[in-house]
């Protein structure tokens, strides 16, 4: 009697794995989502009762219904990006990406050829999210009242973004292809340090260079307001460059505040659209919240983590690039070894393997990364209430969540896989505020 050994080669394993992450990525992204969209849908009739005497009837559906409309769109968006991640790895449409440009360029352009992939790769995906986009926009942002953009000035945001894409990123996807072909084995450690050094220096200029070419930022004119915000900031220990009003209100009527810059570069942001919808006692302790998350150190935790997060993935990257089945497992034949003459590296095809497959992967991570975030969120609302007032928060985020549609009602699972804030029920109750009618 003869056995027989069955058995899979390493590509073959790498093409099973793969494929058996995506399904179960889409399976459970598909699962959570019905289950958020039966859980609004369910409650849309009634406003919970705690907001029963803060948020009217309609405000409450309009929140059911633009989540439920944003989750469905969500599943068209999961089904394609779910074909395109296939077309372009085991369908072989990187692979036919490269070997079109193999033939264009040649092996004599070890650099050139390689930043062309990237460039066509990146245009590529943003021709076919651009759709996508338009429809965000103009459909569902425009039906629910969030839109203010004209096709216009969506065109020129849209060309602005390409052209400071390019910019910034052709020179620094050339550095980072120079180490890697450079550097020998360490390449990695290389880009490691040029990517830190590049995202410590965005932090530093994207306030007072990038940010102005999309919004108008003027200084805070209301002087009241002014005098409060510098009084908090002054019992915090924390100092600024300026504060500022950012027109948020010409794209959107989303409201939002925020910190920006790094180091002596730190500035305050307000979105017109939230001094318009809050008091500034409620300014204030949104404020307060938001210098919580420096009190905590919690940016300097997410940077650091984020460093951390980086090296480990680049270290990865290092070791796979060197695997033959790494390549051929993804649908992509490797450019061949250097021999005669030197030929094209796989560098290029590494990185943006690695960058397609790797979400599939870490998404399963997402429940804890939610937790953490949500935890620190906490803490913030905890700091707030010391050094503003809690009520003011609370009624802050019963207006934010109103003004936002936010839907008051989530599926408890949902919340605990995606959501980075806690829902508001959950914050206001544990800084011991109360929903009072406004």
């Amino acid at each position: 009697m003869t056995e027989t050994a069955f058995f899979l080669s390493p590509a073959a394993l790498t093409s099973l794995v793969f494929g058996l992450a995506l399904l179960a990525n889409v399976g459970v992204k598909l699962w959570l989502a019905t289950r958020q969209i039966r859980a609004v849908a369910r409650n849309r009739a009634a406003v919970p009762a705690e907001f029963s005497q803060t948020i009217a009837l309609d405000s409450h559906q309009r929140a059911a219904d633009y989540t439920v409309t944003k989750l469905r769109f969500g599943l068209l968006e999961l089904a394609l990006s779910a074909a395109v991640l296939l077309g372009w790895t085991l369908l072989g449409g990187l692979d036919a990406l490269n070997a079109a440009l193999l033939s264009v360029f040649g092996p004599g352009y070890p650099l050139l050829q390689p930043l062309a992939l990237l460039a066509a790769f990146a245009l590529i995906n943003g021709l076919i999210d651009l759709p996508l986009a338009l429809y965000q926009t103009f459909v569902i942002e425009e039906r629910f009242g969030f839109n203010k953009m004209t096709l216009k000035l969506w065109l020129a945001d849209l060309v602005k973004s390409t052209v400071v894409g390019c910019v910034i990123g052709l020179p620094l996807a050339a550095l980072a292809l120079w180490l890697m072909q450079a550097t020998g084995s360490l390449w990695w450690l290389w880009t490691w340090g040029a990517w830190m050094a590049f995202s410590l220096l965005m932090m530093v200029i994207y306030p007072t260079v990038i940010a102005p070419l999309f919004n108008k930022f003027q200084p805070l004119q209301d002087e009241s307001l002014q005098e409060r915000v510098t009084q908090l900031m002054a019992r915090c220990g924390f100092a600024a460059k300026g504060l500022f009003v950012m027109d948020g209100s010409r794209r959107s009527a989303h409201a939002n505040a925020y910190f920006t810059g790094f180091g002596a570069a730190k500035r305050v942001v307000f979105f017109d659209t939230l001094l318009a919808q809050l008091t500034p006692p409620e300014v204030e302790a949104v404020l307060a919240h938001e210098l919580g998350h420096f009190k905590h150190k919690h940016i300097l935790k997410r940077i650091v983590g984020l460093f951390a997060f980086s090296l480990a993935g680049l270290a990865l990257l290092g070791w796979l690039s060197n695997q033959p089945w790494f390549y051929a497992g993804l649908g992509v034949t490797p450019n061949l070894p250097p021999q005669m003459g030197g030929v094209v590296p796989n560098h290029a095809l590494a990185l943006l393997l690695f960058a397609l497959v790797v979400p599939v992967f870490t998404f399963f991570l997402s429940p804890l990364m939610a937790q953490l975030s949500r935890k620190h969120e906490f803490e913030a609302d905890a700091y707030a209430a010391s050094q503003a007032n809690a009520q003011d928060l609370s009624n802050a985020l019963v207006k934010l969540y109103k003004d936002n549609a936010s839907t008051l009602t989530p599926d408890p699972l949902y919340v605990r896989f995606y959501y980075s804030h806690p829902p508001a029920s959950e914050r206001i109750a544990r800084m011991g505020g109360k929903i009072v009618p406004a």
